[in-house]
């Protein structure tokens, strides 16, 4: 056997001996993260409620809508998972993604080319001695030729970049659910928006058969020389501009109906929701510890694994210091005549390795090494911004459904006020002891009072829904992807 023979195995047993990964390994940039959050759960929370759906391989885990106990509510968030356009362009960046770490990994396999050529020339043998003319003809050559050539990854520079896609592929994972749950936590809020409406639109309707009444007694009164034409003035004005009111609030109700349409993938056409009241209160959320959180959201898990990605870029460019490695081969059949082009003697073959290094490129090396270092520090940045802002989501709708929780206790006792207000002037006013001035200021204020008492209900479930956006939605980084399932691809 000869020395070639055992060429190719050489070089790859010398390439696998050789092979190391240049480059920085990966570790997780440190962040600051509090022991406990500054603001206190709310009122009747208790740790260890809220737990995440179990995973499920033919379900989607962490149905959190579900706790508000809204049949409707439930059934238009399953519909954003099935028909939404943005979380489906989400999705095709992901498939993007997980495809450009197979691209990467091809990497590590040799290319292999085939071909078939004929080639036809014609030329001359030149002058003989004496200066006579020499021969001419034309000769045809038929070729099938095969190509391999392969790079070893010595330095490590292929397995760097395959590390890179992967973590990319897995902030692209991320970035789904991310999207995910801002579409759901944005239906639900624009749900919760809609009815409270239909409850503000309810006490208008109600105040509207009120002030009707109260018109056309004002209207008897007068015609009996009780009453004023201004209590009648005043008593129809105040009709009117209710049902103004009452009026304007289709705008924003359309508007949110339109909306949850779009996040269903839907025209608005084809989406009309019946009104119907607030039917729900805020359930009780239990907040985990700070350092879950860093668990639990989605974005942060994109923001981490983009960091990965970054850190392995780093040694994608400092591979380009060092040598390659690379083996190329090629055989085939080549002959005059078609007939005997496979023939055993027409055979051809050719191998042998290469070495290149570049000897000198003005910095260029350095340049792409600090860039890729630099991409990797505001990448870093950008993570330990993203776990300050999800610590802030967390304390501020804390804060917020602490204090709305107050404010609606004091607000009841305003509406409650209001009412007994409205009760002794209507009482004074039908005892002729005053106008029907002081009536309508306080039916004015109990109607004012009962719509703000309606609005903190509403923003109260808002301040529900986006702490348990902030709290990542029962999502958990044991969902994404394992690199073992994206290289497998």
């Amino acid at each position: 056997m000869s020395k070639k023979t055992f060429l190719i195995p050489s070089l790859v047993c010398f390439g696998l001996a050789a092979a190391c990964t240049v480059g920085p390994n990966y570790k997780t940039p440190p962040v600051e993260v509090p022991a406990a959050f500054k603001e206190q759960p709310p009122p009747g929370v208790k740790p260890g409620d809220w737990k995440p759906a179990q995973p499920q391989d033919a379900a989607r885990r962490g149905k959190w809508w579900e706790v508000f106990g809204d049949p409707q509510l439930n059934a238009l968030e399953e519909q954003v998972a099935v028909a939404n356009q943005t979380l489906a362009q989400a999705e095709a960046q992901f498939r993007g993604a997980r495809a450009a770490v197979a691209e990467a990994r091809a990497a590590l396999f040799p290319t292999v080319t085939a071909g078939a050529s004929v080639t036809t020339s014609r030329g001359s043998t030149g002058r003989s001695a004496t200066g006579t003319a020499g021969t001419s003809g034309t000769a045809t050559i038929y070729q099938v030729p095969i190509d391999v050539s392969y790079e070893f990854d010595v330095w490590g520079r292929v397995r760097r970049q395959i590390e890179a896609n992967v973590a990319n592929a897995q902030a692209s994972a991320a970035d789904i659910e991310a999207v995910r749950l801002s579409l759901e936590a944005e239906l639900a809020v624009d749900y919760f928006q809609l009815h409270g409406l239909d409850q503000q639109r309810q006490l208008l309707d109600t105040a509207i058969t009120g002030y009707q009444k109260t018109l056309q007694i004002n209207v008897n009164r007068h015609d009996q020389g009780v009453a004023s034409g201004a209590d009648v003035a005043q008593a129809e004005t105040q009709l009117e501009t209710t049902r103004a009111q009452a009026i304007d609030l289709g705008v924003a109700r359309a508007e949110l109906e339109h909306a949850i349409a779009i996040l269903t993938g839907k025209p608005p056409a084809d989406l009309t929701i019946a009104a119907a009241p607030l039917g729900v209160k805020p359930p009780a959320i239990p907040v985990e510890l700070p350092a879950e959180l860093l668990e639990r959201r989605p974005d942060i898990a994109a923001a981490e694994r983009r960091v990965a990605a970054a850190n392995a870029q780093i040694g994608v460019a400092t591979a380009a210091y060092y040598p390659s490695l690379g083996l190329t081969a090629s055989g085939g059949f080549a002959s005059s005549t078609l007939s005997n082009l496979f023939s055993l003697p027409n055979r051809f073959w050719s191998i042998g390795p290469s070495l290149l290094a570049t000897v000198f490129d003005a910095g260029r090396r350095r340049a792409v090494t600090a860039q890729a270092q630099a991409a990797y520090e505001a990448e870093v940045a950008a993570y330990r911004e993203s776990v300050l802002t999800a610590f802030q989501n967390v304390e501020d709708n804390l804060s917020s459904l602490r204090i709305l929780s107050d404010e609606a206790t004091q607000q009841s006792a305003a509406v409650a006020a209001a009412e007994r207000s409205l009760t002794l002037a209507q009482n004074r006013y039908n005892g002729g002891i005053t106008s029907y001035l002081e009536v309508i200021t306080a039916e004015n204020a109990a109607l004012a009072n009962e719509r703000t008492a309606v609005d903190l209900a509403v923003r109260r479930l808002i301040a529900s829904v986006n702490l348990v956006k902030a709290l990542g939605g029962g999502w958990s980084t044991s969902e994404l992807p394992s690199a073992g399932s994206l290289v497998a691809r």
